[in-house]
């Protein structure tokens, strides 16, 4: 800022040198007016000109380095559009991470849910499948027992009989037999009953009879045969079952 004319003027000291010989006034006011001005004019060319004054007001403030020499760290960044921005792509950011999560267990819990759909339709489709095995084998074992009362009579035929009985007896032995077999690919399965234990859950004890040849309570004579398909029992064998005399 440059400093002020009028004080400088102010500044101005008028130095008046006096001569012993002069005696007249008028040559002495003379030469004390020259001597003012030459004594104004070295007072003035001492004084620093307007435009010679540095301005420090308007210089930048150089930065102050660090400790180690280098450069002082920009001043952080407190607002603007560049802020506004980070922060939008950071809320951004976390919804669609939120969104993601959310998706994730989601699939999941649908994935979840489909391996228990198939597991149950899968348990359902076996037990239709056998509930269907049981109802149609319930309704053929009547037949198979029937064939099978056919061929036991081959066995009290006589040699006097016709050959043609003998080949009618081959045929109903070869359609029991592949009854047989069509239920067994089902999986039909005859209940093992002479000569086992007894088992109320497999047989049903139609006749007793007092022995010591067997054991108490084992099956002696199958009368009728019992089956099943896996675990389930489709019928109980009807047996003959010894007890102690």
């Amino acid at each position: 800022m440059a400093p002020d004319k009028n004080a400088n003027r102010s500044n101005r000291i008028p130095i008046e040198f006096l001569d012993s010989d002069e005696t007249d006034a008028d040559d002495g006011s003379s030469s004390t007016g020259d001597d003012q001005d030459a004594t104004t004019m070295t007072s003035d060319n001492d004084v620093m000109p307007d435009e010679e004054i540095p301005d420090h007001d308007d210089a930048p403030p150089a930065p102050s380095p660090q400790a180690d020499g280098s450069p002082a760290d920009p001043p952080p960044i407190t607002g603007g559009p560049e802020v506004a921005e980070l922060v939008a792509t950071r809320a951004e950011l976390k919804r669609l991470e939120n969104e993601v999560k959310d998706l994730r267990d989601s699939l999941a819990r649908r994935q979840a849910d489909f391996e228990n759909y198939r597991k149950r339709m899968e348990r359902e489709r076996s037990e239709t499948y056998a509930r269907v095995v049981v109802d149609i084998a319930a309704k053929l074992l009547p037949v198979l027992d029937n064939l099978k009362r056919a061929l036991e009579t081959e066995a009290s035929v006589e040699a006097s009989e016709s050959d043609e009985f003998r080949h009618f007896l081959s045929g109903v032995d070869l359609i029991y037999k592949q009854l047989n077999g069509v239920l067994e690919a089902l999986g039909v399965k005859a209940v093992p009953a002479e000569g086992e234990q007894f088992d109320p859950h497999l047989h049903e004890a139609v006749v007793t009879e007092p022995t010591d040849d067997y054991e108490p309570d084992t099956v002696m004579q199958e009368i009728v045969r019992g089956f099943k398909v896996g675990d389930k029992l489709i019928r109980p064998a009807l047996v003959k079952v010894a007890v102690k005399p």
